[in-house]
């Protein structure tokens, strides 16, 4: 185990001891709660060094991002519903491919603003529905159109 030790201005106070806070008002403090009114904040760090990575136990299949959903298997959903790639693909350094998105329960629009916005679609229609859920798009129900519109426009 490393420890790094330093001391640091207090971040709560900006040093001065007391504290300033939007109950704090017309020349009244308090003494800071963080410093205890000293200005100083120790900070203390332990770490173990990093050499490799570990192991992630009973991991099957790994996702670029979650977009707000549960992702889990039961009896009726297996994690392949969701996307993603198989751990061990993931481990050998393998990138995500055209597909790995989760396309049975987001659109594109709701996929990318999790895993890269800038790579999202920006179509009119998507625009024209801002304000709702994703789920509540009137093309929601037809996502997979979405899906082969954004695959063809990309070149996928």
């Amino acid at each position: 185990m490393n420890i790094i030790e330093f001391d640091q201005v207090c971040t709560s106070c900006n040093g001065t001891g007391l504290y300033q806070g939007m109950a704090e008002r017309n020349g009244a403090a308090v003494v800071c709660h963080t410093c205890k009114g000293t200005g100083c904040k120790h900070v203390k760090i332990e770490y173990e060094s990093f050499t490799s990575r570990n192991n992630a136990v009973g991991v099957k299949m790994v996702y670029r991002v979650n977009p707000g959903v549960v992702i889990g298997e039961n009896e009726n959903i297996k994690l392949e519903d969701f996307g993603g790639m198989p751990v061990g693909k993931w481990l050998d350094g393998k990138p995500f491919p055209s597909g790995s998105e989760d396309r049975k329960h987001t659109c594109p629009k709701w996929w990318y603003q999790s895993a890269d916005y800038r790579k999202g679609p920006k179509w009119e229609e998507c625009d024209e529905a801002l304000g709702v859920t994703f789920s509540r798009c009137p093309y929601f129900a037809t996502k997979d159109q979405c899906w082969k519109r954004f695959e063809d426009e990309a070149g996928e």
